[in-house]
């Protein structure tokens, strides 16, 4: 199975051309040529490749680390929540 971080690392390395290496945690976006435009489009790329929808709302994602906690929440948050509505319809059919 493939971490966030593996994931993340695959759409930096192909879509900004950076060198895997380079590529840590602890590494800052801004250090890798990625400013805040380029942070707004990996977070397009970021929705289509984990299958998530991003919040209207800005966020400070100044390390790599800081994008997969971000991901990893967002993910957790969005299971949750589909999760609940499935069960509220299932609930729902049931009383029908």
């Amino acid at each position: 199975m493939t971490n966030t971080f593996e994931r993340l690392r695959a759409i930096l390395v192909r879509d900004y051309k950076i060198a895997p290496e380079a590529l840590t945690l602890e590494a800052p976006l801004e250090g890798l040529g990625i400013d805040s435009l380029g942070v707004a489009e990996l977070l397009f790329n970021v929705e289509d490749e984990f299958r998530i929808t991003l919040p209207p709302e800005p966020v400070q994602l100044p390390t790599v680390g800081d994008v997969v906690d971000y991901i990893d929440r967002l993910i957790v948050a969005q299971n949750a929540d589909a999760a609940s509505t499935d069960a509220a319809a299932e609930s729902a059919s049931r009383l029908g």
